[in-house]
């Protein structure tokens, strides 16, 4: 960012940016990733992903990833001799198979409990960086925010709609 001797480089986390018209919906030749009309989640259906990467490729966020395997985070090693997952990795691994195109999915499973519960990315950021909330709300926290802060959306010419926001 910047120009020289002034620049300097920024990070910026990219998640599935859930847009309101997905290209990654429109090449899936399965009809395995779909779009939650009712709350904007775009989402995969692994039972009929055949893995064919179309949506990677059609993804302007580079936000999917084909899961070749599922492995350990921690490998086997002199440390760690016993091999197997942590029981929070068995417990996450459940709903994952190998062989599949993943992305966020802003633990929908999580937005439709009952009570609602923000997705984890959000709840256990420590710095509260992250926010969720209604869009259409335009007295939500993160409706104010994006207006306060002039929230950007990542790549508008790709006419994708993102739901999705940056704050500088």
């Amino acid at each position: 960012m910047g120009k020289y001797p002034a620049a300097k480089r920024i990070f910026l986390p990219v998640i599935c940016n859930h847009c309101q018209d997905p290209p990654c919906r429109d090449v899936c030749p399965t009809g395995a990733t779909e779009k939650n009309e009712e709350n904007g989640i775009v989402t995969v259906d692994y039972d009929k992903c055949i893995g064919c990467r179309a949506c990677v490729a059609a993804c302007p966020y580079e936000a999917r990833w084909y899961l070749k395997e599922i492995r350990p985070y921690f490998p086997i090693s002199e440390k760690n001799p016993a091999p197997g997952f942590t029981p929070f990795e068995e417990w996450g691994y459940k709903k994952f198979q190998e062989g599949v195109v993943t992305k966020c999915t802003l633990c929908e499973e999580r937005i439709q409990e009952d009570p609602p519960r923000e997705p984890a990315c959000v709840e256990t950021c420590p710095t509260t960086a992250r926010y969720f909330g209604d869009l259409d709300d335009p007295t939500s926290e993160v409706s104010r925010l994006i207006i306060q802060r002039r929230g950007f959306q990542l790549r508008p010419e790709e006419g994708t709609d993102p739901s999705v926001y940056y704050i500088d």
